[in-house]
């Protein structure tokens, strides 16, 4: 690869370029996710996994609601649970009831292991929902870039059984700037903390992993003002699912970008907000 098409794929990925302050955005994200923890009941701090000791907080939105786990972004190093609670504003007024993640960060851990916690809470989530009155039958998740990318790797071939799940544990996935295809970010300055080499990024890359059977419902999602790279990384994965036969809605967000795009799942009568209920 010529140093220019590095240069390029540089710019591209470079999310927090995209818009004029990260600092911005992010302080978005912690003053909505604020009003979160004080206005909606939360259960804080549930241990998912005994091996990491990551753990989540969940949103119940009342008896028998139905289950969203939501993924931060944040290019796998970074973000968390506490900055990324205000997707439970936007879905748990409707009666869904919502899980927000924690998982291991880059580079002290490798995304091997971020898979592993993220399949871990989702499978914690199914066999443990009726403890809290919530229905955790069928899980609807959701996420951003990063966290896209994971929920992708929950719509993937064959993990359910290896943790003891059905094949159909997951109902639907709200996908938004996902990374489905890795093998461009082993070229760019991201691969300085993931440290990806061929053989990791396409055992983790979800446009290799489409399931030939599934009836998991694909909300598929990319802001109108980002990079041309993060709208072919969800276009591909879009026109794979649907190739496969399975049910796939494309959701057009023109007017927005790499950080406010997931920030308006705040909003109840929201376009994201509102997709996940009619999935529901």
């Amino acid at each position: 690869m010529t140093r220019e098409e590095r240069e390029r794929l540089d710019r591209e990925y470079n999310a927090r370029a995209g818009v004029p302050s990260f600092e911005a955005e992010y302080a978005r994200y912690l003053a909505a996710s604020a009003r979160a923890r004080a206005g909606l009941a939360r259960i804080p701090d549930l241990a998912y996994d005994p091996v990491s000791g990551e753990v989540l907080d969940l949103y119940p939105a009342g008896p028998g609601s139905p289950l969203f786990l939501w993924i931060h972004g944040g290019y796998w190093r970074a973000l968390s649970k506490d900055d990324n609670a205000f997707a439970a504003l936007g879905l748990v007024p409707k009666g869904i009831s919502v899980a927000v993640l924690n998982y291991g960060l880059a580079p002290a851990v490798s995304l091997d292991e971020i898979v592993r916690q993220t399949r871990t809470a989702a499978a914690w989530l199914h066999g443990n929902a009726g403890r809290f009155g919530l229905d955790g039958r069928r899980l609807h998740v959701g996420g951003s870039s990063a966290g896209g990318h994971l929920g992708g790797m929950l719509l993937a071939e064959g993990w359910p059984a290896a943790f003891g799940l059905p094949r159909d544990v997951v109902a639907s996935a709200l996908l938004l700037s996902g990374l489905m295809d890795l093998e461009p970010l082993i070229h760019t300055h991201i691969n300085a903390w993931m440290k990806l080499d061929l053989a990791t990024a396409r055992r983790n890359s979800p446009l290799r992993l489409i399931p030939a059977q599934s009836d998991a419902l694909l909300l598929a999602s990319v802001g109108g003002l980002e990079s041309a790279a993060f709208k072919e990384q969800t276009a591909a994965f879009a026109d794979a699912w649907e190739a496969a036969g399975h049910p796939t809605r494309r959701i057009a967000m023109p007017g927005h970008h790499h950080f406010d795009i997931a920030l308006s799942l705040s909003e109840p009568d929201g376009v994201l907000a509102r997709a996940v209920a009619a999935a529901l």
